[in-house]
């Protein structure tokens, strides 16, 4: 069984239910063969500033965006196999969803299922990586495959305010 470490550091709060992301996770990892009986993942929710930083410390890319992910290079501690962090900023994802509470909630399982694949080893930047990622959220998700990516222009972000600088690690991630 996988466990979920959650921390919200994002003023958005219950757009999340613990059950729903414990079972998409148990289906990524089943569906992944990730069979390691005791498996964590990290996964914290953040505001638009804090996903900047990272987001230019690590991909150069001084500007929020939806999701992170880091997976674990030295993947056991105490028994448990770690498979890796991943970050949401509920802000850039109710800026997406014109702050509507379902839809976030949709968008939030959503990029939670991506962030999994991206530490599965999947990644999205050739036609035949998106729509392989496509298909196993859709699967995953329990939802239509034009419900599986958001292809539609994302809302503008605030440029944020992060120091200039780099990274050492490279997350997988949009």
């Amino acid at each position: 069984m996988l466990n979920i470490v959650i921390r919200n550091e994002s003023e958005k709060k219950g757009l999340y239910r613990m059950d729903i992301l414990r079972r998409i996770a148990n289906r990524v990892c089943e569906g992944e063969g990730h069979t390691h009986p005791e498996t964590e993942v990290s996964l914290l929710f953040c505001d638009d500033p804090f996903i900047a930083q990272l987001n230019g410390q690590y991909r150069g890319k001084w500007e929020p965006t939806d999701v992170l992910s880091f997976a674990q290079e030295n993947n056991s501690f105490h028994g448990a196999h770690l498979l890796g962090d991943i970050v949401i900023s509920l802000e850039t994802v109710a800026r997406n969803c014109h702050r509507d509470p379902d839809a976030m909630r949709r968008e939030v399982r959503l990029l939670f299922c991506h962030g999994l694949l991206h530490l599965r080893g999947h990644e999205h930047g050739t036609p035949e990586g998106k729509a392989a990622m496509v298909a196993k959220q859709a699967l995953y998700l329990r939802i239509q495959p034009e419900e599986a990516w958001r292809d539609r222009p994302a809302a503008p972000a605030p440029r944020a305010k992060v120091p200039a600088g780099g990274g050492v690690a490279k997350p997988r991630g949009k």
